[in-house]
């Protein structure tokens, strides 16, 4: 929308309070004036109908963020403080194609999975079905009984289970929890997520470090 009777500096500050992630960002004076003009410089050109100088808008962000009298604290936040933390060796991974798990056969074969291993994870896929189960012969013997279906095997994993701590997104965890893993040479091998806990599976040789980090981040 054209609004020429604007001023750059007016523009800039309709942009900013606009945004709040941008607006927050800048209070706590984390914000690059380069970086921020460049992205929100077409929206400026859009509302004044005409081209402006990069530079004149970098100065007017500066100009705006010395408005803040007092710039807030950056904050650290403990995303993992009071989460629930287990750690379980001896896992395996199976992955079970779609087409070829019957609705017709799967209460039969829950049946008889809960009574070899009760504690076992169950997570359906947009073209699979995956189940995270302790490594043992008879549950490999029943998913290999299973009519016209090959299943596909990972072991060597180790559980780990973060239980989510009730009010926190599992979005913010999930991002911590790899970052924070990533940043210690540690890569998970896969993900799953329900309302309120977080299940990484990693080689068992990086699962003892793993929870080590994580456990000294929930206990600070």
């Amino acid at each position: 929308m054209r609004m020429a009777n604007l001023s750059v500096p007016e523009v800039i500050r309709e942009i900013i309070t606009g945004n709040r992630s941008i607006h927050d960002c800048m209070k706590m004076d984390v914000i690059n004036y380069t970086a921020l003009a460049v992205k929100i410089q077409p929206d400026v050109e859009k509302i004044l109908g005409n081209s402006v100088n990069l530079n004149t808008i970098v100065v007017a962000i500066k100009r705006y963020s010395d408005s803040f009298q007092d710039k807030e604290p950056v904050k650290e936040e403990l995303i993992l403080q009071n989460a629930r933390l287990s750690l379980t060796d001896g896992m395996m991974d199976v992955r079970v194609p779609r087409d070829s798990f019957r609705i017709a056969d799967a209460s039969s074969f829950f049946e008889q999975f809960s009574k070899i291993e009760p504690d076992y994870e169950f997570f359906r896929l947009s073209d699979s079905f995956r189940f995270l189960t302790e490594d043992i012969a008879d549950v490999r013997k029943l998913f290999e009984s299973l009519p016209n279906t090959q299943s596909q095997f990972s072991t060597g994993l180790t559980r780990i289970t973060i239980g989510i701590p009730s009010g926190q997104n599992r979005s913010d965890v999930g991002s911590f929890v790899s970052d924070l893993l990533h940043t210690n040479g540690i890569e998970w091998e896969d993900a799953y997520f329900s309302r309120d806990k977080m299940i990484i599976t990693l080689n068992t040789k990086d699962a003892a470090h793993a929870y080590d980090i994580l456990r000294s981040e929930i206990s600070r």
